[in-house]
């Protein structure tokens, strides 16, 4: 089964065209990084203008690199939720016009499933059950994959994201957006001893996140170093801050990996490309017994070819839209559970 996918959450437009769930065929992104880089962040505005420009554009190049015409497509597929709104009603309306003129199938797929999803390309051996670590730029979960298609949320941060707290302190320590790599980088060449960061104590779920006082400690020490006129070695302050989240991240997994008895562990999203979460997770993985599974780093990232492997599933469960088919700024995973087998 052939899926054309597309996804707009937040500033890339990507469309891929995607095999049974697991075989990509194409897998095109058309990235505003540049653009957004002027405003140290995404403007939602901006982003949802270059949707629009750049969207047909992107859907003829992923059909034209699989060496396929729109004919040889089964279902056509897209993110409806979560992200910008605006963004995502590009992606939403144009799949929805596509659905409609061929007579296909439209499968509505949730972003962060679409991440969680992104490892079955990678590794085709990978089948649920599994325990999954979702770190992005918004998101920051620690999900129970019960099936292809039932999800449930064990954790989750409590204020910002990991990816979102990357950025703020990348750019309070002098680097562009988006500053995921640029830390990685300068973590590299720093001492990741030199700070003692805070590592955040929270009430009810143990599996929770925080890390707005993380954030906040960092942005602080930095504004006080300048106020007083006292260097700092930015490699050992991205270090630190790098370890300290990698720790977090680590505890929260372990705690909930020995609690279900994990056998598999999988890490997704835009911040799993960076090293030191990576490396963190294989010691997780091998001081609990579980089998750990990372995506390819060109997966970590949005794009579409993830978005069509998760709709092979939800097609095969039943999950159609039709024509009212609206985009979501805000979705929980496990909210679209009970949505399978009728139309939403």
């Amino acid at each position: 089964m052939k899926i054309l996918a597309i996804e707009s959450s937040c500033d890339e437009t990507a469309a891929a065209v995607v095999e049974d769930g697991r075989k990509v065929l194409s897998n095109i992104v058309a990235s505003q990084i540049e653009e957004h880089k002027l405003y140290g962040g995404v403007v939602p505005e901006i982003a949802s203008r270059r949707h629009i420009e750049s969207i047909s554009g992107v859907v003829d190049e992923a059909l034209s690199a699989a060496n396929l015409d729109f004919g040889d497509i089964d279902a056509v597929a897209v993110t409806y939720a979560p992200g910008l709104i605006g963004a995502l009603l590009v992606g939403v309306s144009y799949a929805k016009g596509l659905a409609m003129v061929s007579k296909k199938p439209l499968v509505p797929v949730h972003h962060i499933a679409g991440h969680i999803a992104a490892n079955y390309i990678t590794h085709p051996e990978l089948e649920p059950p599994f325990l999954c670590l979702v770190v992005s730029g918004g998101h920051s979960h620690i999900v129970e994959v019960k099936n292809y298609t039932e999800y449930r949320v064990i954790g989750r941060t409590r204020d910002d994201a990991a990816g979102e707290c990357f950025d703020k302190v990348a750019r309070v320590l002098g680097f562009p957006y988006p500053g995921g790599r640029y830390i990685d980088e300068a973590a590299k060449k720093g001492d990741r001893t030199a700070y003692k960061f805070p590592h955040p104590k929270l009430s009810g779920c143990e599996y929770d996140f925080s890390f707005s006082g993380l954030k906040t400690a960092v942005i602080n020490l930095v504004h006080n170093a300048e106020q007083r006129g006292e260097p700092l070695l930015t490699e050992d302050v991205a270090a630190s801050f790098q370890k300290t989240v990698a720790d977090i991240l680590g505890e929260k997994l372990c705690a909930a990996a020995k609690a279900l008895n994990a056998e598999k562990i999988v890490v997704a999203g835009g911040v799993s490309a960076n090293s030191a979460i990576r490396a963190k997770m294989k010691k997780i993985a091998d001081s609990v017994g579980a089998g750990l599974y990372l995506p390819e780093l060109k997966y970590c990232g949005d794009n579409a070819a993830m978005i069509g492997a998760q709709a092979y599933y939800d097609f095969l469960a039943g999950r159609r839209a039709d024509e009212s088919l609206n985009a979501v700024a805000t979705l929980s995973l496990e909210d679209i559970s009970t949505d399978f087998g009728r139309q939403i």
